[in-house]
């Protein structure tokens, strides 16, 4: 493993020979480089106050430097080279992400880099953003740099308080949580909250450890970890295919059970549930969960706004049906007045449970308790439907997350837009700009008021509130989820990568991007490592979220991607879509001989 420590001024002779050595890696003749050689000597009273770090493997053999100069809150990258033989091992990624923590740690906010023009792929895959000028020799001449700019940033307060600003164990209990409700839109086996498990790489910005049901390909965790400058996360996958119970499954391994419990670090699950708290030592207490009903929702909401100060927010009328027959009448009732109606569950998950209906589509039912019949048993709540705005392009879903932390305290994380299509979550997207000004200030004020009220009724976790925006511009509140969702995983990711890479990342996390084909696993993970090098062109990065879905009989992948626009964050997710679909159509006449990972293997770890 390559480390980095601080250079020595006894180095300095050797550390020029690396910096010559590197420079003409490029091609450049010997009397360019001549000419040069002032310039980029290294002198042994320069080293300590030009902050030089070297990178080194586990011999001891030095394979890289790189100098930090100058102070807050403007530094300048003037030194990152690689030793030839080393160039492609990922030692000038090392190097650079080392320079921009210890530009955090300095107070610095912007940092300068005059790049030889050879490298500048380099820093522009790293996060760095082109800036207008250059540095001499005049452009034209060999060797004319090109100037980018980096904005270090300290992790976000609210992700140090997630952890207590350390690394987590991540459950993916998704199915176990669903299964607490009994949600009827999903089946008995919970085979989609499987595949939503993957999602547990990224319920904090800096993971440890794993704890995944179903076995993952080890390409993904490798890419994942590396696209986020991960080390030293542990797997176990492969606990339960079937049925909601990993958190049992888990306590039945002893071993296992010690190894995630006993290093002090914070366990992290998708949802509350009594298995968890039995595991994590948490006192279990169910009344927590009353507001994932959306009845009980829809009756906070109200008592919220009857208090007053929140304008700009409206709650739609919603009844609880005694009955089938009383759901249909109020249905029936509500169409003849051209009225369409929103049917929903008591309990959902991504869009299930929820059903939106026309008066024409009653009518073309053959009447409310035709259609009425078609939909999933249970008790159900008929809410007035909420007129969108008039114009494609206006923001529609939008949602507010936060958190509870043990204290008690309520911790506001963001705003978020997200793509709802035919009442379906499809994914969410986060940073700056993605939800206008307007809403987002009304948004989180009311998202706030909610967290102060679950956490008055006891709830500690993670918590979001849902917002239809009307044809006026108003937000109407939906729903809670007392747990993690899609855009708190995108801003888990944003988080991660603003520290990693500098401030100001835009990221969208995409459900189901559909693949032509099933891929073999190896296919797999060289359509990822192609569809990371293919964003890294446009500037931006892409990270596969849920891999599984890829050896389903109708193949998908769940992604992210990021940017710092969202002209170029829509460049990489078309790009991602179209390649995605194209490599699958070249396998789209096999019949795979490969398998999804082996689902015998159990408690695997993988480093």
């Amino acid at each position: 493993m390559v480390k980095v420590r601080a250079a020595r001024p006894a180095e300095a002779e050797a550390l020029t020979g690396l910096v010559m050595r590197s420079k003409a890696h490029w091609g450049y003749d010997a009397a360019f480089l001549a000419a040069c050689a002032a310039e980029l000597r290294i002198r042994p009273d320069e080293v300590t106050a030009r902050r030089i770090v070297v990178a080194e493997d586990p011999e001891g053999a030095v394979l890289g430097l790189a100098s930090l100069e100058g102070g807050a809150p403007q530094a300048t990258l003037g030194l990152l080279f690689v030793e030839p033989s080393a160039i492609g091992q990922g030692v000038g990624r090392i190097l650079y992400r080392d320079v921009l923590r210890r530009a955090v740690q300095q107070g610095v906010r912007r940092l300068v880099i005059d790049s030889d023009p050879h490298a500048a792929g380099f820093y522009r895959a790293m996060g760095a953003v082109a800036a207008p000028t250059a540095s001499a020799p005049p452009a034209g001449l060999p060797g004319a740099l090109v100037r980018f700019e980096a904005a270090p940033a300290p992790l976000a307060d609210w992700a140090r308080a997630w952890t207590g600003g350390g690394r987590a164990v991540h459950v993916g209990n998704v199915a176990e949580f669903n299964a607490q409700f009994g949600d009827s839109s999903l089946d008995a086996e919970q085979s989609a909250a499987h595949h939503y498990s993957c999602l547990a790489a990224f319920y904090s910005p800096y993971p440890s450890v794993l704890v995944l049901p179903r076995a993952v390909p080890a390409g993904w965790t490798e890419l994942v970890c590396r696209q986020l400058g991960w080390t030293g996360v542990e797997v176990y996958d492969g606990l339960v295919e079937r049925g909601p119970g990993l958190v049992e499954a888990v306590r039945a391994r002893p071993a296992l059970a010690a190894r995630l419990t006993g290093a002090g670090e914070p366990l992290v699950p998708w949802g509350l549930t009594r298995p968890f708290g039995l595991l994590a030592g948490r006192p279990w207490r169910a009344g927590e969960l009353r507001y994932e009903s959306k009845a009980a929702a829809h009756g906070l909401f109200g008592r919220i706004l009857a208090e007053g100060g929140h304008p700009g927010i409206v709650l739609p009328a919603q009844v609880r049906a005694a009955g089938r027959w009383a759901a249909a009448r109020l249905l029936a009732a509500r169409a003849r007045a051209g009225e369409s109606t929103v049917l929903k569950s008591e309990h959902g998950v991504g869009g299930s449970g929820t059903t939106v209906v026309t008066a024409g589509q009653v009518r073309a039912a053959g009447g409310a308790r035709a259609l009425l019949r078609r939909l999933p048993r249970g008790p159900l709540l008929v809410e007035e439907f909420v007129d969108g705005p008039a114009t494609l392009d206006a923001p529609r879903n939008l949602t507010s997350d936060g958190f509870g932390s043990p204290s008690g305290r309520v911790h506001e994380v963001g705003a978020a837009l997200m793509d709802v299509t035919a009442g379906a979550y499809r994914g969410a997207t986060v940073g700056p700009g993605a939800v206008p000004d307007r809403a987002e200030k009304p948004l989180l004020a009311f998202g706030a008021a909610v967290g102060r009220e679950l956490a008055a009724s006891g709830y500690r976790g993670w918590f979001d509130v849902d917002f239809v925006v009307d044809a006026e511009g108003r937000l109407a509140p939906t729903e809670t989820n007392l747990r993690l969702t899609g855009p708190s995983i995108a801003f888990m990711v944003a988080a991660r990568l603003d520290a990693l890479r500098g401030s100001g990342h835009l990221v969208r996390i995409a459900d189901r991007v559909e693949l032509g084909a099933r891929l073999p696993e190896a296919q797999l993970d060289e359509l990822c490592a192609d569809l990371a090098r293919g964003c890294a062109e446009l500037g931006a990065v892409f990270v596969p979220a849920i891999p599984t879905g890829a050896f389903d009989p109708a193949p998908w992948l769940g992604v992210l991607v990021a940017a710092r626009s969202l002209e170029t964050l829509d460049a990489a997710e078309e790009l991602v879509r179209s390649e995605a679909a194209a490599v699958g159509a070249m396998f789209d006449a096999f019949e795979p001989a490969d398998r999804p990972p082996d689902p015998a293997r159990r408690a695997g770890e993988r480093p």
